[in-house]
């Protein structure tokens, strides 16, 4: 079936989405159980046995990871299918399929074929005494019927939180790859970082290849990570550090280089189009996990390679969206990626001036997040998002932040529009020569503060800031 099927049914995007988001959160306490994931699939005929996967966990860095691994196997030739969360504008980013997410009318056609197989699984767990499925269980089943309707060789999975309990732990990773492990989503997925290690080793599946990222907290995640690793009967062990590592790197325009080692290969000088040292870590696991998945003996092609590094598009980490003034969006809300955050600006930029614009959720390690930023802001400008069930108001945000960098440093601005039109009119009132060197805005705190800007930030949407300063109100 073409990705470009029309949609016969006359419902729009909104109406399916509605129906989809009005289902019960992932993390309600009834949820905990892959029940209805189990039987759906049953129902389904297990489409997950059609392709191989790659399924990612990990504090930070699991989509951009993702979308590293389903670059360089699509360099490759192969059909691939990406699943990620959460998405920055539109739900329909959550699904791609060779490298282009699922248009509107393809999305509505998935749910379409597979909302009959939910109803029966609705009713089902309820006479049971459980709740419907989850939104997020919905949104894998669509996934999963969509790659294998494509069909795809690889999908590339991410994990929407935790591991063991997750809605896509339903599936057998030919790869399982955990990521950093720190201290996030804690009210769901425990209070110390051992009980979160717990949560994310629960992807290790037999006979998969693990791929273990750089570990903050190694003396505690590490025992956890290989007693999961023995008990399941998992295949191999790939450590960043031991059996693969990142030799060297360097910054570069648009990103930087480096050399990765993994267990079947040296790759010299690979081009890597994004920001921080991070996100060399997150390509080094990419590349082990897809020479696991690829049909090659041995290293792989390093043209290849570098081609599929030097071009993945990664939204909403550490993205530069506008020049003069730099513009940068990112996603990160917790203390480990607010960390990768002021290294890779401190590393990649040369800022005299940086304004930052700073909306959160209130279950969130604020105080911990903007102290860590602190160092790199010339002002902060707090504000709220558009989820405004969890954003935390922006008069008790700017309390946080007033202990954090003192009352002259911290605005506040209840509307993010405003908020953005603050900080670039700070910025542009310090460039005397207009020309926007080394002055910039920085909009982060969340993943729906880095999609609202997005949409705000658009020519259409705002053209008053795509203006040059001289022409600006």
């Amino acid at each position: 079936m073409s990705l470009e099927e029309p949609n016969k049914g006359g419902e729009s995007l909104q109406d399916v989405q509605r129906l989809i988001m009005q289902r019960p959160p992932e993390h309600n306490t009834t949820n905990l159980n892959l029940d209805r994931m189990k039987m759906i699939l049953d129902l389904l005929g297990h489409p997950e046995k059609s392709f191989r996967i790659v399924h990612i966990t990990g504090t930070n860095g699991k989509g951009s990871t993702a979308r590293m691994v389903e670059t360089i196997v699509r360099t490759y030739g192969l059909s691939t299918g990406l699943y990620t969360s959460p998405h920055l504008q539109k739900i329909t980013e959550r699904i791609s399929v060779n490298g282009q997410q699922l248009s509107d009318n393809r999305f509505i056609d998935v749910y379409n074929q597979v909302k009959d197989f939910i109803d029966i699984v609705d009713a089902e767990s309820v006479k049971r005494g459980g709740p419907k499925m989850s939104f997020f269980e919905v949104l894998t089943t669509m996934a999963i019927w969509a790659f294998a309707d494509a069909p795809v060789d690889v999908a590339v999975i991410e994990v929407g939180m935790g591991g063991l309990w997750d809605a896509t732990n339903v599936l057998d990773g030919d790869v399982s790859i955990i990521g950093p492990v720190d201290m996030d989503h804690m009210q769901w997925l425990g209070n110390t970082v051992e009980e979160i290690a717990t949560e994310k080793a629960g992807i290790i599946k037999k006979d998969s290849t693990v791929v273990i990222g750089p570990q903050p907290h190694a003396e505690k995640v590490m025992p956890i990570i290989e007693e999961a690793f023995t008990k399941n009967q998992a295949r191999e062990l790939i450590r960043d550090g031991k059996e693969m590592s990142v030799e060297s790197r360097m910054p570069a325009v648009g990103g930087q280089v480096a050399t990765l080692v993994t267990p079947n290969g040296r790759y010299e000088q690979v081009p890597i189009a994004k920001f921080g040292k991070h996100q060399a870590h997150n390509a080094l696991e990419a590349l082990a996990a897809a020479e696991v998945v690829l049909p090659v003996n041995g290293a792989l092609d390093g043209d290849l390679v570098a081609e599929a590094l030097g071009s993945v598009k990664i939204p909403g980490r550490i993205e530069q969206i506008r020049n003069s003034p730099t513009i940068i969006l990112d996603g990160g809300h917790n203390v480990n990626a607010a960390v990768a955050l002021r290294d890779a600006i401190e590393e990649s930029y040369h800022f005299e001036q940086l304004v930052g614009v700073v909306a959160m959720m209130k279950d969130k390690q604020v105080e911990e997040f903007l102290g860590i930023l602190e160092p790199i802001l010339s002002q902060i400008i707090v504000t709220e998002n558009s989820w405004r069930d969890r954003v935390m108001p922006a008069e008790e945000l700017e309390k946080i932040a007033v202990n954090v960098f003192g009352r002259d440093r911290v605005i506040r601005q209840d509307m993010l529009t405003d908020a953005i039109q603050k900080a670039v009119n700070l910025v542009d009132s310090e460039d005397e020569l207009g020309v926007g060197y080394g002055r910039g805005v920085l909009i982060c705190g969340s993943f729906v503060t880095a999609g609202d800007a997005r949409i705000l930030l658009r020519e259409h949407d705002n053209p008053e800031l795509k203006k040059p300063k001289a022409e600006r109100a």
